[in-house]
């Protein structure tokens, strides 16, 4: 008999910015759960798709990151599509998200999606205002289609204050591991901090819906959210752990007539 999953059980932690060992023992035990949901997924063959929404710097690669990086890669995959072709341009807007939507033993996590028209191409003027319109009233049709297919949905939007986005992007321009993620884009959207607000409140206000509600996280502690996120994850989804037969190593085969050869392996040069 399966073992009914125990998720959410974790230790208190105080108010104030989690410290480090605190976030690491808790993102090892999520972990851990993630594992099992990645095993149960398999064995039931369920579809669940999560996407993440939100600003420019509100911490959505690295919450992607945490929450994949003890998963398979084959069945937790990580979509973030480019900017369309000319092909994809002329074709029905949502068609293009529709080949990566999750099969039976899939999650497919989208970093950003079908919502960038309500969003960047919104703002950006990418689109018309009657192209934003026609999204906003069809996605809850789509969404709902999805979901009656069996496909688990769940849409997250990290929300982060103008003075942490601020501070985020900032750091950005001094670090060399971060500099690529600032984008000419992103220096074009800085500025629109309350048009973006504005799309924001109209896309909630036309696609929360019962069926596919949005889940805001408060991202302005990345660690605390990204905690809290993986922890909604698997509160969302109603996996069970599956009975796996004990791994034990078998005994290695004895060395026979093999001998170490006498190569000049080229090994690369040992500076740590």
């Amino acid at each position: 008999m399966a073992k009914k999953k125990a998720a959410t059980k974790s230790k208190p932690v105080e108010s104030g910015k989690l410290k480090n060992k605190v976030y690491l023992e808790e993102l090892a035990r999520l972990h851990v759960e993630l594992v099992k949901l990645q095993e149960w997924v398999q064995h039931s063959g369920a579809k669940v798709c999560i996407v993440f929404e939100g600003r420019d710097g509100a911490g959505k690669g690295g919450t992607i990151k945490a929450l994949t990086e003890r998963v398979s890669p084959r069945v937790f995959r990580v979509m973030a599509l480019p900017a369309p072709t000319e092909r994809e341009k002329s074709q029905m807007y949502v068609q293009r998200y529709l080949p990566h939507l999750p099969a039976a033993g899939e999650v497919v996590i989208f970093d950003r999606s079908w919502y960038n028209r309500a969003g960047v191409e919104r703002v950006m003027g990418f689109c018309t205002d009657e192209q934003v319109r026609t999204f906003l009233t069809g996605v809850p049709r789509v969404e709902q289609a999805l979901v009656e297919s069996g496909i688990i949905l769940i849409k997250y939007w990290l929300e982060v204050s103008p003075e942490e986005q601020t501070r985020r992007l900032k750091a950005r321009i001094t670090d060399g591991r971060k500099i690529w993620k600032l984008s000419p884009m992103d220096l074009k959207s800085y500025n629109r901090w309350y048009d973006y607000s504005r799309a924001r409140d109209d896309m909630f206000e036309a696609t929360d819906t019962e069926f596919a509600p949005w889940r805001v996280a408060n991202s302005n502690d990345k660690r605390r959210a990204r905690l809290n996120i993986i922890s909604d994850v698997l509160n969302s989804i109603p996996y069970e752990e599956v009975p796996r037969a004990k791994v034990k190593l078998p005994k290695r085969q004895s060395p026979g007539n093999y001998r170490d050869p006498n190569y000049p392996f080229k090994y690369i040069a040992e500076k740590f």
